[in-house]
């Protein structure tokens, strides 16, 4: 599915002027620089599409006239601007997905070789109070002093090390006949260790050997998400028609996006958001990630009215504004 979406991106071009032509790929060239992405197009366009689907007339505005909004959508004589924008839930997370990764792959070959040494079943639980991120690509000091320190309790046969920045303990690794199978253990470990847990498993034959990290607090992604809207409302609109504000929430997993919909954090931050002064030319709030982007029974957006826009209840703005969820 997500093929067919890069595939609908030539089609967007072709249907663009000069101008537009050439922002479109100012913008390709980017996507696919260094650690760029795709999805902000594709982001684009998938809130486009979705739009018409519904009856607007868009236009790609941020291309075609290099407007501060992406698009605009008109129904029925009624203009609504359209900012489309991309949020990593890494903002919101104290420990980083990307750091935790880089963290796994730097201390591998050190857990297999003191697995060799000693063979059985460990847990370790680290509870890490100031997160663990990766401010640049070559800023390694945390994860270095992080892989240091697991490696040193580990050689000096101690259970467990701590200070303000982190709490490591290794434990024995009790598993049931059951729960011995990846699936099994992964499933046993994400409900003993929560949602927001990073995991890890490594073996070597002979062993195995888990990691399971927490930050200190709960992931704020939401509220992440609400700081980036009031930065983008006075910047992006205009203020002469009404504007929704497009999130794309990138960097989840099936797990989270379905717990940040159904625990309605994102409803909470988005409609305290529409609460606030900068809010006052958004009509709506609109929230997708790559399971709506690829979903292929056209899976639907979450929509947040401002109730205090003069335009939130506007029938020809009422499939853009109301949700259906």
């Amino acid at each position: 599915m997500l093929a067919g979406r890069v595939a609908s991106l030539g089609s967007l071009a072709a249907g663009l002027g000069k101008p537009g032509q050439e922002r479109f790929e100012a913008a390709l060239a980017a996507a696919l620089a260094a650690d760029g992405t795709l999805i902000p197009l594709l982001h684009v366009h998938d809130t486009a599409e979705r739009h018409r689907a519904v009856g607007f007339d868009v236009e790609f505005a941020g291309l075609e006239e290099g407007a501060t909004f992406d698009l605009l959508a008109t129904r029925e004589d009624t203009a609504v601007e359209i900012v489309c924008d991309t949020l990593s839930a890494e903002a919101g997370r104290l420990v980083h997905r990307a750091a935790w990764v880089q963290l796994m792959d730097r201390i591998d070959p050190d857990l297999q070789t003191w697995l060799s040494a000693h063979p059985g079943r460990y847990l370790l639980k680290m509870t890490l109070p100031r997160g663990l991120r990766v401010a640049e690509p070559d800023d390694t000091t945390t994860l270095a002093e992080l892989h240091r320190r697991i490696n040193e309790m580990l050689t000096s046969a101690r259970r467990s090390d701590q200070d303000e920045a982190a709490v490591l303990r290794l434990d024995p690794l009790m598993l049931a006949a059951a729960q011995a199978s990846e699936n099994g253990l992964m499933n046993r470990l994400r409900r003993e260790f929560g949602p927001e847990a990073n995991l890890a498993v490594t073996g070597d034959g002979q062993g195995v050997f888990v990691l399971a990290a927490r930050a200190g607090s709960e992931n704020e992604v939401a509220v992440a998400m609400r700081h980036r809207l009031a930065a983008l409302a006075p910047a992006r609109l205009t203020g002469t028609r009404p504007g929704i504000l497009a999130m794309f929430i990138e960097d989840t997993d099936r797990l989270e996006w379905r717990l940040l919909r159904e625990q309605l954090t994102l409803e909470g931050e988005a409609r305290q958001f529409l609460t606030f002064p900068e809010a006052r030319p958004v009509v709506a709030v609109t929230c997708t990630s790559r399971i709506e982007l690829c979903a292929e029974d056209g899976a639907d957006a979450l929509r947040f009215r401002n109730p205090t826009h003069p335009a939130g209840k506007l029938p020809a703005l009422a499939p853009a504004v109301l949700s259906v969820c």
